[in-house]
């Protein structure tokens, strides 16, 4: 069988009771680590768990999935996964492989925390979030701004939009890829910054006031952990705003905004008066 099993955000305790009897079990272990990362590394995990895990990165899970699914039509299996395991499609996809595999590899998933769920922790109530959108890292010649438009949608309707931020895990440096050679760039971890930064630069283009410097957001950092950090202001302060280490998202705050809302996430405010003044004067339900 093949044990799909979520970690939770922050560090190697968050798994659960029954997901780490089934790590300590399980003839192999991986460890998907592209889609997300904990804020501890390989050697705390694997001293906690009392076993060796191996490092699945983009290649293995989408090109050489055989290799983790080797086997595990007769012996258990754990895929270990940052999060919650559905939080992403290369999961979905893995367990389908799973389905269609001869002969079928039964699987069974265990959930846990996902940014999805704990962005709850800003006050915002999930009720009122529209469709998630991810922010990749800009270039010199590669500003894609499709995201613009999923975000308008989530506005028009009153709704809070969650940013998925970049982040750069064994990525081939092209440059190189060119010249017949592989080599890897450092890893690069997106900031609230970073993401308010390109919002407000894909504003001065489309010019439709949804990514304004006025519009009020949350920045999250490090969501689970014991030094989570949350601000929130207008998109220029957060442009300007250092939450630390990684990991990032961003919410770009919804119209529709409850005044119980506001009275939560005031708290977080970098300039409390102007965050109160802006909510007033454009936000208030």
């Amino acid at each position: 069988m093949l044990h799909i099993i979520g970690l939770g955000l922050a560090d190697e305790k968050d798994v659960s009771v029954k997901g780490l009897e089934v790590i300590r079990k399980a003839e192999r272990v991986y460890l998907e680590a592209y889609t997300a990362v904990l804020l501890v590394d390989q050697a705390q995990l694997e001293s906690y768990y009392g076993r060796p895990v191996i490092l699945a990165d983009r290649e293995m899970v989408e090109s050489k999935s055989d290799e983790i699914l080797a086997g595990a039509d007769e012996k258990d299996v754990a895929f270990l996964v940052v999060g919650d395991p559905f939080g992403a499609t290369t999961h979905t996809d893995l367990a389908l492989r799973c389905r269609q595999h001869e002969p079928p590899i039964p699987t069974r998933t265990l959930p846990n925390a996902s940014i999805l769920t704990a962005v709850g922790a800003t006050g915002l109530s999930l009720y009122n979030f529209g469709q998630t959108v991810s922010m990749v890292f800009f270039t010199e010649d590669w500003m894609p701004s499709s995201f613009y438009d999923r975000v308008a949608e989530n506005t028009g309707l009153g709704f809070h939009t969650l940013m998925l931020l970049d982040i750069k895990v064994k990525e081939p440096d092209l440059k190189a890829l060119a010249r017949g050679k592989i080599i890897y760039e450092p890893p690069r971890f997106m900031t609230v910054a970073q993401c308010a930064a390109q919002m407000l630069e894909v504003e001065e283009e489309r010019k439709q006031g949804i990514c304004s410097k006025e519009a009020l957001a949350v920045g999250v950092a490090r969501l689970g952990s014991d030094d989570q950090q949350i601000v929130a202001g207008t998109l220029e302060e957060l442009a300007g705003a250092d939450l630390g280490k990684p990991l990032h998202s961003l919410v770009l705050c919804g119209k529709k905004m409850h005044e119980l809302e506001w009275e939560y996430v005031r708290g977080f405010a970098m300039d409390q008066k102007k965050f109160d003044d802006v909510w007033k004067q454009n936000y208030k339900a």
